[in-house]
């Protein structure tokens, strides 16, 4: 993208899956950090809930995204229940913690979508992060989110940009088959 440097720009991951969003529907970008992911749906027409628990990170994002300053590690989902604030996507990167599992899954609306990529084990020996708490095991987005119609799933290693990261990708829909997503897409 132009006027973007690598690290902000979106994942290529996110870039490639959005387009089964419902269009000019609701996204949940969870610990959204500095919000190349909010920013990037917003302008794509999207109405984006940014959540984290750094207030200066999303005193930078209230001119496109709903803010929602929270820790939710150590304190309640915002929503209460969650499906009574359902999204029709729901996106995590870089972020693992895997209590909130349930609680993402329970997040999406019918026919809403989840896409989720975080580091893998094998990025111990690559780089940060490196404890177990912070990498998924093989397959273990698959378990986690199973019931949901997988559309696509990676687990490995991705070289660029050096020195590459180990990593698992998962986009999948609530109550939707596969196809029906990827046709709805192209509506």
């Amino acid at each position: 993208m132009h006027g973007m440097n690598a690290m902000k720009a979106p994942s290529d991951w996110v870039q490639r899956w959005a387009h089964l969003i419902t269009p000019g529907g609701s996204a949940l970008d969870l610990a959204c950090g500095s919000g190349r992911h909010v920013r990037w749906l917003a302008a794509r027409g999207h109405r984006v809930t940014a959540v984290d628990r750094d207030a200066d990170a999303l005193a930078t994002l209230g001119d496109v995204a709903e803010c929602v300053l929270a820790d939710i590690e150590n304190g309640p989902w915002p929503w209460q229940p969650p499906q009574q604030h359902a999204f029709d996507a729901v996106v995590v990167t870089n972020y693992l913690w895997r209590p909130l599992f349930a609680t993402i899954r329970a997040s999406l609306a019918a026919g809403g979508v989840l896409i989720f990529e975080t580091f893998a084990d094998g990025q111990q020996h690559i780089g940060r992060p490196a404890r177990a708490e912070f990498l998924l095991q093989p397959g273990e987005l698959l378990q986690a989110f199973a019931g949901l119609r997988v559309v696509a799933y990676e687990d490995g290693f991705i070289p660029l940009p050096v020195p590459g990261r180990c990593v698992q990708r998962l986009v999948a829909v609530q109550g939707r088959s596969a196809a029906q997503a990827l046709a709805g897409a192209h509506r």
